[in-house]
């Protein structure tokens, strides 16, 4: 799995999209509402965002301006929102299937860096809201621990505690995870993501 220097993400993110589709199917509409550790987010916004990050790495990897794309899928029927993300990671599946997008220059939101770094950021965003989305809903199955610790390298090389987090940075103040936590855990807690209160 590793070409030319660099671990190729490309497994990682469609068994990760995989997973997410797998607990999107799992929601409610009457879960819709509920909070979820993304604070800035209720569960129909956090897909909305999914939905909407997932288009924008597609187009990404299809050549054109991801950052033209709203981050945010908005009109999604609140019993749609599994057939609209399927739709969209099949489509960045597509998009990033030739080896040339991995080495390949593109532009995403935290500036311009070759193909599989990206991608790699991206499993590391689809791996973290999907332990958000678990959060919100219960935690319905196991997460697949591999994808986390693939997440939790990526945010301690590109999020190190040497770089100062500002209101640019899209996750919050690294906490201490608990002893003896899991690696969804430690990736939560190193983006700064609190467990929801199950009191």
């Amino acid at each position: 799995m590793t070409t030319t220097g660099f671990t190729d993400p490309r497994p990682l993110y469609t068994r990760a999209t995989e997973q997410a589709v797998a607990l999107i199917k799992t929601v409610r509409p009457e879960r819709l509402g509920d909070p979820t550790p993304c604070t800035e987010f209720d569960v129909r916004a956090l897909l909305g965002h999914i939905v909407g990050g997932t288009r924008r790495i597609a187009v990404v990897g299809e050549g054109g301006d991801g950052l033209a794309v709203h981050p945010s899928a908005e009109g999604v029927a609140d019993d749609g929102w599994a057939a609209a993300y399927d739709e969209v990671r099949v489509r960045a599946l597509k998009a990033w299937e030739s080896d040339e997008r991995m080495a390949a220059r593109v532009r995403v939101p935290w500036g311009e860096v070759p193909g599989h770094a990206a991608l790699s950021g991206y499993v590391m965003e689809i791996v973290t809201h999907t332990w958000d989305l678990a959060e919100a809903v219960g935690c319905p199955f196991a997460l697949d621990p591999e994808l986390a610790e693939f997440a939790l390298a990526n945010a301690r090389a590109v999020l190190p505690d040497a770089r100062p987090r500002d209101e640019q940075t899209p996750f919050g103040t690294r906490r201490e995870a608990p002893e003896g936590a899991g690696p969804y855990e430690q990736l939560a807690a190193w983006l700064g993501r609190e467990p929801l209160s199950r009191a």
